[in-house]
Protein backbone atom coordinates (compact mmCIF):
# COMPACT_ATOMS: atom_id res chain seq x y z
CA UNK A 1 0.00 0.00 0.00
CA UNK A 2 1.41 3.10 -0.73
CA UNK A 3 0.80 5.93 1.71
CA UNK A 4 -2.32 4.67 3.33
CA UNK A 5 -4.29 6.06 6.17
CA UNK A 6 -7.51 5.08 4.44
CA UNK A 7 -9.27 1.77 4.79
CA UNK A 8 -9.78 -1.32 2.61
CA UNK A 9 -13.32 -1.24 1.44
CA UNK A 10 -13.19 2.58 1.46
CA UNK A 11 -10.45 2.87 -1.17
CA UNK A 12 -11.62 6.50 -3.37
CA UNK A 13 -10.82 14.26 -11.85
CA UNK A 14 -13.38 15.49 -12.87
CA UNK A 15 -13.05 16.31 -16.58
CA UNK A 16 -15.15 18.10 -19.15
CA UNK A 17 -17.86 15.91 -20.65
CA UNK A 18 -15.93 15.09 -23.82
CA UNK A 19 -12.71 14.31 -21.94
CA UNK A 20 -14.63 12.13 -19.50
CA UNK A 21 -16.18 10.15 -22.34
CA UNK A 22 -12.74 9.59 -23.89
CA UNK A 23 -11.26 8.51 -20.57
CA UNK A 24 -14.16 6.13 -19.95
CA UNK A 25 -13.65 4.53 -23.33
CA UNK A 26 -9.94 4.13 -22.66
CA UNK A 27 -10.52 2.46 -19.32
CA UNK A 28 -13.16 0.18 -20.76
CA UNK A 29 -10.80 -0.93 -23.50
CA UNK A 30 -8.03 -1.55 -21.01
CA UNK A 31 -10.34 -3.60 -18.82
CA UNK A 32 -11.21 -5.84 -21.75
CA UNK A 33 -7.53 -6.44 -22.46
CA UNK A 34 -7.03 -8.98 -19.71
CA UNK A 35 -3.82 -9.15 -17.75
CA UNK A 36 -1.85 -12.35 -18.12
CA UNK A 37 -2.42 -15.92 -16.97
CA UNK A 38 0.50 -18.08 -15.78
CA UNK A 39 0.84 -19.66 -19.23
CA UNK A 40 0.95 -16.20 -20.82
CA UNK A 41 3.51 -14.95 -18.31
CA UNK A 42 5.73 -17.94 -19.09
CA UNK A 43 5.22 -17.48 -22.84
CA UNK A 44 5.98 -13.76 -22.69
CA UNK A 45 8.92 -14.34 -20.37
CA UNK A 46 8.06 -11.50 -17.96
CA UNK A 47 5.55 -10.35 -15.36
CA UNK A 48 4.62 -6.73 -14.67
CA UNK A 49 3.60 -4.87 -11.54
CA UNK A 50 2.16 -1.41 -10.93
CA UNK A 51 3.96 0.89 -8.50
CA UNK A 52 4.38 4.54 -7.56
CA UNK A 53 7.85 5.87 -8.47
CA UNK A 54 7.96 8.23 -5.45
CA UNK A 55 6.38 6.47 -2.47
CA UNK A 56 9.09 5.20 -0.14
CA UNK A 57 9.17 2.96 1.77
CA UNK A 58 6.65 1.26 -0.53
CA UNK A 59 8.24 1.89 -3.90
CA UNK A 60 10.54 4.24 -5.78
CA UNK A 61 12.58 4.49 -8.96
CA UNK A 62 15.80 4.89 -6.94
CA UNK A 63 18.08 1.88 -7.59
CA UNK A 64 19.62 1.99 -4.11
CA UNK A 65 16.25 2.15 -2.31
CA UNK A 66 13.57 0.63 -4.55
CA UNK A 67 11.10 0.09 -1.69
CA UNK A 68 9.76 -3.12 -0.20
CA UNK A 69 7.00 -3.53 -2.81
CA UNK A 70 9.56 -3.54 -5.63
CA UNK A 71 11.87 -5.92 -3.77
CA UNK A 72 9.02 -8.32 -3.01
CA UNK A 73 7.82 -8.06 -6.61
CA UNK A 74 11.30 -8.90 -7.91
CA UNK A 75 11.52 -11.90 -5.59
CA UNK A 76 8.14 -13.15 -6.83
CA UNK A 77 9.20 -12.74 -10.45
CA UNK A 78 12.47 -14.55 -9.77
CA UNK A 79 10.54 -17.37 -8.10
CA UNK A 80 8.39 -17.63 -11.23
CA UNK A 81 11.53 -17.75 -13.37
CA UNK A 82 10.87 -14.50 -15.25
CA UNK A 83 12.07 -10.87 -15.00
CA UNK A 84 9.91 -8.12 -13.48
CA UNK A 85 8.64 -5.20 -15.54
CA UNK A 86 7.52 -2.18 -13.50
CA UNK A 87 4.73 0.11 -14.67
CA UNK A 88 4.95 3.44 -12.83
CA UNK A 89 1.47 4.73 -12.10
CA UNK A 90 -0.26 7.38 -10.02
CA UNK A 91 -2.91 7.02 -8.77
CA UNK A 92 -3.47 3.30 -8.20
CA UNK A 93 -6.63 3.22 -10.29
CA UNK A 94 -4.56 3.83 -13.44
CA UNK A 95 -3.65 0.13 -13.31
CA UNK A 96 -6.50 -0.35 -15.79
CA UNK A 97 -4.74 1.85 -18.32
CA UNK A 98 -1.29 0.26 -18.20
CA UNK A 99 -2.78 -3.22 -17.68
CA UNK A 100 -0.12 -4.54 -15.28
CA UNK A 101 -0.30 -8.05 -13.85
CA UNK A 102 0.45 -7.55 -10.13
CA UNK A 103 -0.53 -5.00 -7.52
CA UNK A 104 1.20 -5.52 -4.20
CA UNK A 105 -0.32 -4.54 -0.86
CA UNK A 106 -3.83 -5.23 -2.11
CA UNK A 107 -6.34 -5.44 0.73
CA UNK A 108 -7.03 -9.10 1.44
CA UNK A 109 -10.80 -8.95 1.08
CA UNK A 110 -12.13 -11.16 -1.74
CA UNK A 111 -15.57 -9.53 -1.64
CA UNK A 112 -14.12 -6.06 -2.14
CA UNK A 113 -11.78 -7.26 -4.91
CA UNK A 114 -14.30 -9.51 -6.67
CA UNK A 115 -14.30 -8.95 -10.42
CA UNK A 116 -11.10 -6.87 -10.20
CA UNK A 117 -8.36 -8.95 -8.62
CA UNK A 118 -7.54 -12.49 -7.66
CA UNK A 119 -5.68 -12.52 -4.36
CA UNK A 120 -2.64 -14.42 -3.19
CA UNK A 121 -2.32 -15.60 0.38
CA UNK A 122 -1.85 -12.62 2.75
CA UNK A 123 1.80 -11.90 3.53
CA UNK A 124 1.70 -8.88 5.88
CA UNK A 125 -0.54 -7.45 8.60
CA UNK A 126 -0.77 -3.77 7.77
CA UNK A 127 -2.85 -0.74 8.68
CA UNK A 128 -2.42 2.27 10.92
CA UNK A 129 -0.12 2.72 13.86
CA UNK A 130 0.20 5.42 16.48
CA UNK A 131 3.34 7.51 16.23
CA UNK A 132 4.27 9.03 19.58
CA UNK A 133 6.49 11.98 20.43
CA UNK A 134 9.71 11.78 22.38
CA UNK A 135 8.10 12.58 25.75
CA UNK A 136 4.85 10.66 25.31
CA UNK A 137 3.75 8.14 27.91
CA UNK A 138 4.06 4.43 27.14
CA UNK A 139 0.71 3.00 26.02
CA UNK A 140 -0.40 -0.09 24.12
CA UNK A 141 -3.84 0.96 22.86
CA UNK A 142 -5.20 4.27 21.54
CA UNK A 143 -8.03 4.07 24.09
CA UNK A 144 -5.42 4.89 26.76
CA UNK A 145 -4.83 8.36 25.28
CA UNK A 146 -6.02 11.26 27.42
CA UNK A 147 -8.44 13.85 26.10
CA UNK A 148 -5.92 16.72 26.15
CA UNK A 149 -3.30 14.77 24.15
CA UNK A 150 -3.66 16.06 20.57
CA UNK A 151 -3.44 13.38 17.89
CA UNK A 152 -2.94 14.21 14.24
CA UNK A 153 -5.05 12.27 11.73
CA UNK A 154 -5.89 12.58 8.07
CA UNK A 155 -8.92 14.77 7.49
CA UNK A 156 -12.19 12.85 6.98
CA UNK A 157 -10.35 9.56 7.51
CA UNK A 158 -11.74 6.57 9.36
CA UNK A 159 -8.94 7.02 11.90
CA UNK A 160 -10.08 10.56 12.64
CA UNK A 161 -13.66 9.40 13.12
CA UNK A 162 -12.60 6.50 15.37
CA UNK A 163 -10.52 8.79 17.56
CA UNK A 164 -13.28 11.40 17.85
CA UNK A 165 -15.85 8.72 18.69
CA UNK A 166 -13.52 7.50 21.45
CA UNK A 167 -13.44 11.03 22.90
CA UNK A 168 -9.88 11.85 21.83
CA UNK A 169 -8.65 15.25 20.62
CA UNK A 170 -7.66 15.28 16.97
CA UNK A 171 -6.01 17.69 14.58
CA UNK A 172 -6.89 17.08 10.89
CA UNK A 173 -4.24 17.03 8.16
CA UNK A 174 -4.41 16.89 4.37
CA UNK A 175 -0.95 15.34 3.92
CA UNK A 176 0.63 12.52 5.90
CA UNK A 177 4.10 14.04 5.46
CA UNK A 178 2.98 17.24 7.25
CA UNK A 179 1.45 15.18 10.03
CA UNK A 180 4.70 13.29 10.69
CA UNK A 181 6.74 16.49 10.45
CA UNK A 182 4.60 18.23 13.10
CA UNK A 183 4.87 15.17 15.34
CA UNK A 184 8.68 15.38 15.09
CA UNK A 185 8.52 19.12 15.92
CA UNK A 186 6.58 18.37 19.09
CA UNK A 187 3.43 20.11 17.87
CA UNK A 188 1.43 16.90 18.26
CA UNK A 189 1.33 14.35 21.05
CA UNK A 190 0.79 11.54 18.58
CA UNK A 191 -0.17 10.73 15.00
CA UNK A 192 -2.42 8.13 13.40
CA UNK A 193 -0.30 7.18 10.42
CA UNK A 194 0.49 4.17 8.26
CA UNK A 195 2.78 1.66 9.94
CA UNK A 196 5.20 1.68 7.03
CA UNK A 197 5.43 5.47 6.74
CA UNK A 198 6.04 5.94 10.46
CA UNK A 199 8.55 3.10 10.62
CA UNK A 200 10.54 4.45 7.69
CA UNK A 201 10.63 7.95 9.16
CA UNK A 202 11.98 6.60 12.46
CA UNK A 203 14.63 4.62 10.57
CA UNK A 204 15.75 7.75 8.73
CA UNK A 205 15.58 10.00 11.82
CA UNK A 206 16.80 7.92 14.77
CA UNK A 207 17.56 11.05 16.80
CA UNK A 208 13.93 12.21 16.58
CA UNK A 209 12.97 10.09 19.59
CA UNK A 210 9.69 9.14 17.89
CA UNK A 211 8.14 5.76 18.66
CA UNK A 212 5.65 3.54 16.89
CA UNK A 213 2.95 1.63 18.76
CA UNK A 214 0.54 -0.82 17.15
CA UNK A 215 -2.19 0.88 19.12
CA UNK A 216 -5.05 0.26 16.70
CA UNK A 217 -4.99 -3.55 16.73
CA UNK A 218 -8.20 -3.49 18.76
CA UNK A 219 -9.96 -1.52 16.01
CA UNK A 220 -10.75 -3.80 12.99
CA UNK A 221 -11.35 -0.83 10.68
CA UNK A 222 -7.76 0.36 11.11
CA UNK A 223 -5.83 -2.86 10.62
CA UNK A 224 -5.89 -5.31 7.73
CA UNK A 225 -3.93 -7.96 5.87
CA UNK A 226 -2.43 -7.43 2.42
CA UNK A 227 -1.94 -9.78 -0.52
CA UNK A 228 -0.62 -9.73 -4.05
CA UNK A 229 -3.48 -8.68 -6.30
CA UNK A 230 -3.42 -10.37 -9.70
CA UNK A 231 -5.44 -8.56 -12.33
CA UNK A 232 -7.73 -10.72 -14.44
CA UNK A 233 -5.41 -13.67 -14.14
CA UNK A 234 -6.03 -17.35 -13.40
CA UNK A 235 -5.79 -19.65 -10.41
CA UNK A 236 -2.60 -21.20 -11.77
CA UNK A 237 -0.76 -17.89 -11.39
CA UNK A 238 -2.25 -17.36 -7.92
CA UNK A 239 -0.99 -20.81 -6.90
CA UNK A 240 2.47 -20.14 -8.33
CA UNK A 241 2.72 -16.79 -6.50
CA UNK A 242 1.55 -18.47 -3.28
CA UNK A 243 4.36 -21.02 -3.57
CA UNK A 244 6.90 -18.19 -3.82
CA UNK A 245 5.37 -16.33 -0.87
CA UNK A 246 5.36 -19.52 1.23
CA UNK A 247 9.10 -19.92 0.60
CA UNK A 248 9.74 -16.26 1.44
CA UNK A 249 7.77 -16.57 4.67
CA UNK A 250 9.59 -19.78 5.59
CA UNK A 251 13.13 -18.58 4.89
CA UNK A 252 12.69 -15.13 6.42
CA UNK A 253 13.33 -13.21 3.21
CA UNK A 254 10.10 -11.22 3.57
CA UNK A 255 11.12 -10.20 7.08
CA UNK A 256 14.56 -9.14 5.84
CA UNK A 257 13.12 -7.04 3.01
CA UNK A 258 10.83 -5.14 5.39
CA UNK A 259 13.65 -4.69 7.91
CA UNK A 260 15.73 -2.81 5.32
CA UNK A 261 13.08 -0.07 5.48
CA UNK A 262 12.61 -0.19 9.24
CA UNK A 263 9.24 -1.93 8.91
CA UNK A 264 8.20 -4.79 11.17
CA UNK A 265 7.02 -7.87 9.32
CA UNK A 266 3.78 -8.77 11.06
CA UNK A 267 2.89 -12.19 9.74
CA UNK A 268 -0.86 -12.71 9.21
CA UNK A 269 -2.57 -15.34 11.35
Amino acid sequence: MTSSSVLPARVRARLALCALACATALLAGADEAAARTLAEVKSLGAISMCANRDALPYASNKPETPGFQIEIGRAIAEGLGVPLNIEWILPRRRANVVNCDMMLDSINDPKVQEGRLLLSRPYQKSGLALGLGRDAEAISDFKELKKDQKIGAMVSSVANMVLIKAGKTTSPYAFQSDLVEDLAKGELYGAAVSMATMSYYILQHPASGLRLVNAFDSEPQLTWEVSVGLRKSDQALVDAVNEVLDRMLADGSLTRIYAKYGVEHRRPQ
